[in-house]
């Protein structure tokens, strides 16, 4: 599968031009208007981010500093029109991985994400863990870890809670958490889903109240009660 790159800008004519250019380059594209469109987008498909800094609503640097806080360490490429030596220091500062300044030309855009693409491909993936207090979801060993206490989950279970975690900021119907986990199995009903959170939260013991649960909605991972 080719490499997926997330967009964000709120300016649709760069993301239409930079999208255009980076699907005839092979690339595999998706585009938000927004950084906090972007994190409900966000998910474990895509490879890296081209970020804008400057947007309404939440900045980039907000948007990586979020991530970052997270423990998602996906790489970012900053897209922005500040491009002094202060901004650029801020950018690596919150988690950025690379900075181009605008205007910037399609061939310097290319070349920077196959470049930290590359990088990133011959770096060891370790440490890629979602902590919440005394929580440790371990990404690369698949692991669940409560007050140092390896708890046992299911490949579904895991999958659930991690979809959940690492998007903290938004409620998934029953729908869209079938269409994540189960979604090269057909005929699966939504009552699958309950019963999977169900047993998770019987696993989390008396943190039980990360899965939060509003009727009409779906379930939302609540990192305050961890």
């Amino acid at each position: 599968m080719p490499p997926k790159i997330l967009i964000v800008d709120d300016d649709r004519n760069i993301c239409e031009i930079l999208e255009f250019n980076l699907r005839n380059e092979g690339f595999d594209v998706d585009i938000a208007l927004s950084a906090e469109e972007a994190l409900k987008k966000l998910s474990g498909e895509f490879t890296i981010i081209l970020l804008d800094v400057m947007m309404s609503g939440m900045s980039g640097y907000g948007m990586a500093e979020t991530l970052r806080a997270k423990g998602n360490q996906i790489p970012i490429i900053f897209l922005t029109a500040k491009d002094t030596e202060n901004d650029m220091l801020t950018g690596f500062s919150v988690g950025g991985d690379d900075y181009i300044a605008k205007p910037f030309s399609i061939k310097e855009v290319v070349a920077r994400i196959k470049a930290v693409i590359k990088r990133f491909q011959h770096l060891p993936k370790k440490n890629r863990k979602l902590i919440f207090n005394n929580i440790v979801i371990d990404l690369d060993t698949k692991d669940l870890t409560i007050d140092e206490k390896k708890i046992t989950l299911t490949k579904t279970e895991f999958e659930i809670l991690v979809l959940l975690a690492e998007n903290s900021e938004r409620m998934f119907t029953r729908e869209q958490v079938i269409e994540r986990v189960w979604k090269d199995t057909p005929m699966i009903v939504e009552r699958t889903v309950d019963v999977h959170v169900t047993r998770l939260r019987k696993k989390l013991g008396e943190h039980a109240s990360l899965i939060i649960n509003r009727p009409g909605y779906g379930y939302r991972f609540n990192p305050l009660n961890s």
